[in-house]
C-alpha cells in the first residue's frame, strides 16, 4: 500500500502568521495533535505540534534560566531558541521547519521507517509541493485493522492453504526439520520435530496469516535427547 491509498486528504493547515493561541485552540478543537503550516500559496513551509507547545510560559512550563554573563556566552544560541519557544506569539517563531514529507506514491513500509527513526507522529504528503494529504500514526493502524478485516472474508482451499504456507517457509533458517502440515477445513495441523519453542511458534504465526486459516493445531514434538546430555 502508498501513502495515496490511506491519507487523510482533510488536511487541517494554520499559517504562519497565525497566533499560538489561534492555533493551540484549532488542534484542541480538531482533535488533532498537529498541523502542517502553509505560506499564502500553499506551499509547505513547516509543521506545528503539540510538542512545540509543550514549553509555555503562559503556563508555567518554560525552562529559560537567567545565568551568568561567561555561561551566556556558551549556552547563548540554546537559550535563545527555547526562549523564542517559551515566549513567542507567532506560529512561524515556534514551528518546526525542516520537515519530512513524502510523495503519494511512497510506501508504507518507508513511511513507517521514517515515523520510527525520525521520532514523527505524522509526514505531509505534497504534489508539485502542496500538501495535499497527510500520514499519521492513526492512518497506519487504521490501514493494519482495515486489511486484517479484509482477510477474515476471504476464503480458500485447504490445498491452496497448504501450498502457500509451504512457500512462505521455504528457505526461513527457522523451519523445523522434518515438517509435514496438514490442512483440514481451515485448520493447519503442525506434525514434526522442532529444535526450538521459537521455530514452532513462527511456523504457527506463519499459518495464521494466511487468509482462510480457521486456526492452528500443534502435535509437534521435541529433537530426541541425545545420549550423555
Amino acid at each position: 500500500m502508498r501513502a495515496l491509498d490511506v491519507m487523510t486528504t482533510n488536511v487541517v493547515t494554520v499559517k504562519p502568521d497565525m497566533t499560538v493561541r489561534d492555533a493551540a485552540s484549532l488542534l484542541v478543537e480538531r482533535h488533532i495533535s498537529g498541523a502542517p503550516v502553509v505560506d499564502a500559496g500553499g506551499r509547505l513551509v513547516g509543521i506545528i505540534s503539540e510538542g512545540d507547545l509543550l514549553r509555555r510560559v503562559e503556563i508555567g512550563t518554560d525552562k529559560t534560566t537567567r545565568r551568568g554573563r561567561w555561561l551566556d556566552f556558551f549556552a547563548a544560541r540554546a537559550d535563545a531558541d527555547a526562549y523564542v519557544k517559551s515566549h513567542a506569539n507567532r506560529v512561524e517563531d515556534v514551528m518546526t521547519h525542516e520537515v519530512i514529507c513524502v510523495g503519494e506514491e511512497e510506501s508504507l513500509s518507508k513511511i513507517a521507517t521514517i515515523m520510527e527513526t525520525r521520532g514523527v507522529k505524522r509526514v505531509p504528503v505534497l504534489r508539485d509541493g502542496q500538501v495535499v494529504g497527510i500520514v499519521s500514526r492513526a492512518n497506519l493502524l487504521q490501514a493494519l485493522a482495515s486489511r486484517a478485516q479484509e482477510a477474515e472474508t476471504v476464503s480458500a482451499t485447504d490445498r491452496e492453504i497448504r501450498e502457500q504456507l509451504m512457500s512462505e517457509l521455504e528457505g526461513r533458517p527457522w523451519s523445523f526439520a522434518g515438517r509435514n502440515l496438514v490442512v483440514e477445513n481451515g485448520v493447519v495441523h503442525l506434525w514434526g520435530i522442532f529444535s526450538s519453542m521459537e521455530a514452532v511458534q513462527a511456523v504457527r504465526v506463519a499459518a495464521e496469516r494466511i487468509p482462510g486459516v480457521r486456526g492452528v493445531e500443534d502435535h509437534t514434538e521435541p529433537y530426541p535427547a541425545m545420549p550423555g546430555f
